[in-house]
């Protein structure tokens, strides 16, 4: 009796072991081969577990030294899902909220936008068909979001956005609610090609990885032919950028976005050298003044749309001759009415127009320009 005993035990326990193979998952090990691994970008990979599920890699999800990896593992049956503890989707997102707007012009590249449910800001989303469609719902910002309306989105996937850390208060009440998220670091990108590349990740999302590798290389394409057409001058225009910022002027380094952008166009920046990596650095409007006093064109002049703008903003450079000439250019030549500019959503998915409109500026053509105005 005893011995028939400890046979059904034995039994019984390898029933256990056998019904829980296949379910035993705990987190992001298992997928250990990368199916995608960015050109361009720098934040992000694609990998694969042995099933063929995969697994959005964010190592670069915001700006400084705190970084911390963000992951989102999609699998393709709820039964393959059991036991996973990170943040997952089942399938494809169907219904996502957009914290940053640029991750609505990235689904709008691939043809997805009508999956945007929610949104924070949405009198500053210049996308009409996101704007315009009264069931996109404004979910708040950062700490002070509208669970209450999230909830009833029943959104699959809330795409985060971070500055120097994760927002743990809204993680922790996301995880709570039962909603995934993701961080997304396609903004910490300094190459405009590799800013784009992020709309694979995004692809993976939806489930279209193929469709964005496709619009990605579209984008690549477009982006070398405007610049293979770029006439180059020893005696090239400098640059100067920006305004500034409670009595400090930042200028980018040499490896920043818009400085590349301004390279790729025929320009020189004017403080080339002087900060090679790392971020913007701060001048004293004394050099400042010496920079701008030198420079060809001056671009992203604040919030300034006027020349009467400007030299309230900064007088004490009214009587320079990048000024006098006219030489003074911004990126907000499409905004909404609340002050939302398409130069921050849809730009990161047109490198190729945005150098379009420096090449016209800095060639002095005259040409119409897209994100671009000049300061009248």
């Amino acid at each position: 009796m005893k011995f028939s005993l400890k046979i059904l035990l034995i039994a019984l326990t390898l029933s256990l072991c056998v019904g829980c193979v296949g379910v035993s998952r705990h987190g992001t090990e298992s997928f250990d081969n990368t199916i995608y691994d960015p050109f361009f970008a720098s934040g992000y990979t694609v990998d694969e577990d042995e099933a063929g599920n995969t697994l959005v890699r964010v190592t670069r999800p915001w700006q400084g030294s705190n970084l911390e990896e963000q992951t989102l593992a999609i699998f393709a049956t709820a039964e393959e899902a059991k036991g996973y503890t990170g943040q997952h989707i089942v399938g494809s997102a169907k219904r996502v909220v957009c914290m940053s707007s640029s991750h609505i012009a990235m689904l709008d590249a691939i043809g997805c936008v009508d999956a945007v449910v929610g949104v924070s800001g949405k009198q500053y989303i210049t996308n009409e068909q996101v704007a315009e469609n009264p069931a996109v719902k404004d979910i708040g910002y950062d700490s002070s979001l509208d669970y209450e309306t999230l909830v009833m989105l029943k959104p699959d996937l809330v795409l985060m956005y971070g500055v120097t850390a994760a927002n743990d208060t809204v993680t922790a009440k996301l995880r709570n609610l039962g909603i995934s998220y993701l961080y997304l670091g396609d903004y910490t990108e300094e190459s405009p090609l590799g800013k784009a590349e992020w709309v694979v990740a995004v692809a993976e999302i939806m489930g279209c990885r193929e469709r964005g590798v496709e619009t990605f290389n579209s984008i690549v394409e477009r982006y070398n032919e405007v610049r293979s057409r770029v006439v180059r001058s020893k005696d090239a225009p400098k640059v100067m950028f920006n305004l500034p910022y409670q009595d400090v002027w930042y200028m980018p380094s040499d490896d920043s976005y818009m400085v590349q952008l301004v390279e790729d166009a025929g320009g020189v920046y004017i403080y080339k050298g002087k900060n090679p990596a790392g971020g913007s650095e701060a001048v004293s409007l004394e050099e400042a003044y010496m920079l701008v006093s030198r420079a060809d064109v001056w671009l992203n002049a604040g919030q300034c749309s006027t020349m009467a703008e400007l030299r309230g903003s900064a007088p004490h450079f009214a009587d320079a001759s990048v000024v006098r000439n006219g030489e003074v250019y911004n990126n907000n030549r499409r905004r909404t009415k609340a002050g939302g500019s398409d130069f921050w959503e849809s730009a990161i998915v047109q490198p190729d127009v945005v150098l379009s409109d420096l090449v016209t500026i800095i060639a002095g053509t005259g040409d119409e320009t897209y994100y671009y105005q000049q300061l009248k």
